[in-house]
């Protein structure tokens, strides 16, 4: 068996005041989402959604703020993957607990094929 994947989306997203690096990666993934339908699976004859395999990809500039499993919990099935990589954008305030965050998210699903 070999992965394959069948949907590939990327979505950005912002914490305009706080500096939450999670608070932008989880709008990230939530922007990336937010445009996919999954109803082809279904049609395909998908019956146990635990076999897909999320695999998700958050580019911030402080990746080690990033709470990982607050990110996997945004996806009810499947076995997710979370990796949080430096990428991103700080835009600094005055203050600097003030500093706008920006992510972006790959978000990938894969499902095991026969090879």
């Amino acid at each position: 068996m070999a992965l394959k994947r069948f949907l590939l989306q990327v979505g950005s997203g912002v914490d305009l005041h706080g500096r939450d690096y999670t608070r932008a990666a989880r709008r990230a993934v939530e922007d990336a989402i937010r445009r996919s339908s999954l109803n082809f699976l279904k049609r395909q004859g998908l019956k146990d959604w635990s076999t897909l395999h999320v695999a998700v990809t958050v580019g911030v500039p402080r990746p080690e703020q990033v709470d990982r499993s607050a990110v996997a919990s945004m996806f009810p099935f499947g076995q997710v993957d979370v990796r949080v990589v430096t990428g991103g954008l700080e835009l600094p305030y005055d203050d600097p607990e003030d500093d706008a965050v920006v992510a972006c998210a790959i978000v990938s699903l894969e499902q095991d094929v026969p090879s």
